[in-house]
């Protein structure tokens, strides 16, 4: 039995057929290894529920941490916490206006990717 498994994959060893061309045109247009990991890394910050649900509620309008957790009924230590992550991953941005911080996002590249994952969850 071990024997018609071995002449079958060798059957079907005959008939694999390598692209060349495609290949090369694939791996000309392909990233850099370091450039794929940190998209890969932006991509975990948005494996996060809390994190989502924070970058909607900046979606919608610029707030301080107090707020952020009111709305999401958290603590201002697990918001302050997100907030952290989103700012290194340069998700979000914040300015002060006296002792307050008041978050917003980055840019509209931010707004891009959660309306696009919300088209593509929504369809």
């Amino acid at each position: 039995m071990l024997e018609d498994q071995e002449e079958n994959i060798k059957d079907d060893v005959e008939y694999i057929h390598v692209h060349q061309d495609v290949i090369d045109s694939v791996q000309d247009k392909m990233p850099e290894e370091e450039t794929l990991y940190d998209l890969a890394e932006l991509f975990k910050i948005f494996g996060d529920s809390t994190r989502i649900r924070i970058l909607y509620v900046l979606f919608e309008s610029e707030m301080c941490v107090y707020d952020i957790a009111q709305l999401l009924s958290m603590t201002q230590s697990a918001i302050s916490h997100q907030l952290r992550l989103l700012k290194q991953a340069r998700l979000v941005k914040f300015r002060r206006e006296g002792r307050t911080v008041i978050y917003s996002l980055s840019d509209d590249h931010v707004r891009t990717i959660i309306n696009q994952g919300m088209a593509h969850v929504e369809e």
